[in-house]
């Protein structure tokens, strides 16, 4: 049975089919940042928008393209979910400042400044030195605040985020990691760039990728919820949503892409420990979908009201969306 509470996911990188989407509308999803590309350039970028268009017409009973905001109310009015498209990686800008505007307009509504790694714009969370944001990543946030593309630092490393924070004019996005209190994986954030991101007027969305969870595949719902409390507390309601990095059905070959993409020929362990070496057992109480109302209730049984569940749920990142894909008064592009 489908949930009647809004349900925006942060983030997903599924093995996209139809039984995934009916999953989705079964599970009460309303919305989904799916991830379009992580190290491909701007043609493999082209190419993967054009692999969406065909499951849009494919698929349109259950699935449509989100472009602004206001798009999700449309789905959820017509029973379908709506698709927004992000970057893990700034790789499909290039080295070429215009392509921001460009990709805006095509429907990349979040770009990441970094996938893990030194990019031209930023410094990731695996590098030994952080560097900072650089000049062209400083001109790149400036292109993306006037066009309206949410800055996304989930993979950056701590300098490097807390820079864009302040260079930005508008909020920055973490769209799925967790605290690094909860859980020491080098992905996960300091209390002190949650506290940035809040005050930039951002958003958390909180991964169930078990990597990034406390006991892995053995975290508990109640463990999930109680980390959201406390960061609810942190941050305030109003800055955390989900982003839950399913990856469902993908095959290993999909995770050797995301960790090495073209860069290295040995095998990127992630966390530097190769017992992470292929994907993680799922959680019991979500592995895919269909399993956000366990979320719903753990949250309720967290001490969570009603209003409360429902900005986690989806309302913060609909104003996220809302406020933050907007462009900036005059732009044009």
């Amino acid at each position: 049975m489908s949930q009647s509470v809004l349900t925006i996911d942060g983030l997903q990188y599924s093995n996209w089919s139809r039984a995934i989407f009916e999953e989705m509308r079964e599970g009460g999803v309303d919305a989904v940042h799916a991830t379009l590309v992580y190290h491909e350039n701007c043609r493999e970028t082209l190419l993967r928008f054009g692999e969406w268009q065909r499951r849009f017409e494919e698929h349109d009973d259950l699935i449509m393209p989100v472009y602004q905001a206001s798009d999700i109310d449309l789905a959820r009015e017509s029973g379908r979910v709506g698709i927004f498209f992000g970057a893990q990686n700034c790789s499909p800008i290039e080295d070429d400042v215009d392509l921001v505007a460009i990709m805006r307009r095509l429907g990349l509504l979040i770009m990441q400044l970094t996938y893990n790694n030194q990019s031209l714009l930023a410094c990731g969370c695996y590098e030994a030195e952080d560097s900072g944001i650089t000049r062209f990543g400083k001109q790149v946030i400036r292109e993306m605040n006037r066009v309206g593309m949410l800055i996304d630092m989930s993979h950056s490393s701590e300098r490097s985020t807390l820079e864009a924070i302040e260079l930005s004019e508008r909020p920055v996005i973490i769209s799925h990691a967790n605290p690094a209190s909860f859980h020491a994986a080098r992905r996960n954030k300091s209390d002190a760039v949650l506290r940035a991101v809040s005050q930039s007027g951002g958003i958390l969305g909180f991964s169930v990728y078990p990597f990034h969870l406390r006991n892995g595949p053995d975290c508990t719902l109640d463990e999930f919820c109680g980390m959201v409390a406390d960061t609810a507390e942190l941050m305030g309601i109003d800055h955390i949503g989900l982003g839950t990095d399913l990856c469902q059905a993908q095959p290993e070959s999909v995770l050797t892409w995301m960790r090495n993409g073209r860069w290295t020929k040995a095998m990127d362990y992630g966390e530097g420990n190769q017992s992470n070496a292929g994907w993680p057992a799922p959680l019991s109480w979500f592995s895919d979908n269909r399993h956000f109302n366990n979320i719903t209730e753990g949250l309720r049984l967290k001490g969570f009201n009603h209003d409360e569940i429902e900005k986690i749920m989806g309302r913060n990142w609909l104003r996220q969306l809302t406020e933050g894909t907007r462009p900036q008064p005059g732009a044009v592009f």
